[in-house]
């Protein structure tokens, strides 16, 4: 059991500013071959990920490892409980999207590290991905519908996007709305960004 926190842009009434600056840093490279410290990188991050039931995918930059890695299930979304088995995830290294393909389907997504809202994002229906597997192996995957989206979604974090970066409609509780609308007028000063979508 993975004792790794996963980190947030805010937590109960409060922006948790360290934690933004990691998470909206743009992540580096891993060589190979993988030296020790990459390797036991990659292993906390299987560790945390294998530890949560309810995620579909996570990324490196949000458990504090500002590392292009992200891992995520490729099957059994629904199911609780699910095997964990090395054919019921991906674990990608270096990935970068070669091609997208389709016309942009939009859902509505959470995040681990915007917690208690969802935004409505647009993403690919199908991509293609190269990276480096666990092994150092260049890979080629190509990913459909829900995977892809998931997959593109965890690549965002490498680059330091976050779901309250697109442009969909954001669904906050009720009962937050103003700490809601607070928060991104912050999170705005925090990193910087002018062009930070208020609610």
């Amino acid at each position: 059991m993975s004792d790794v926190r996963v980190l947030t842009l805010w937590k109960g009434e409060k922006i948790n500013e360290e934690e933004t600056l990691v998470l909206r840093r743009l992540c580096e490279d891993i060589r190979v071959p993988f030296d020790e410290e990459r390797k036991n990188e990659i292993r906390t991050l299987v560790d945390a990920f294998l530890s949560m039931d309810e995620a579909a995918g996570l990324a490196a930059p949000q458990i504090g490892i500002s590392r292009k890695i992200i891992i995520f299930r490729n099957k059994g979304f629904n199911d609780k409980g699910w095997s964990k088995s090395e054919d019921d995830y991906e674990l990608l290294i270096n990935p970068r999207i070669t091609q997208a393909r389709g016309e942009m389907v939009t859902m509505t997504e959470g995040c681990l590290s915007c917690p208690e809202i969802q935004v409505e994002v647009s993403r690919f229906p199908e991509i293609k991905v190269k990276a480096i597997d666990i092994s150092g192996r260049k890979i080629n995957r190509r990913y459909t519908d829900y995977v892809a989206r998931v997959a593109q979604h965890e690549i965002d974090h490498l680059a330091g996007k976050l779901i309250i970066d697109c442009e969909g409609p954001l669904y906050i509780p009720k009962q937050k709305q103003e700490f809601f609308e607070k928060t991104f007028e912050k999170m705005k000063a925090v990193t910087g960004d002018g062009d930070s979508r208020n609610i």
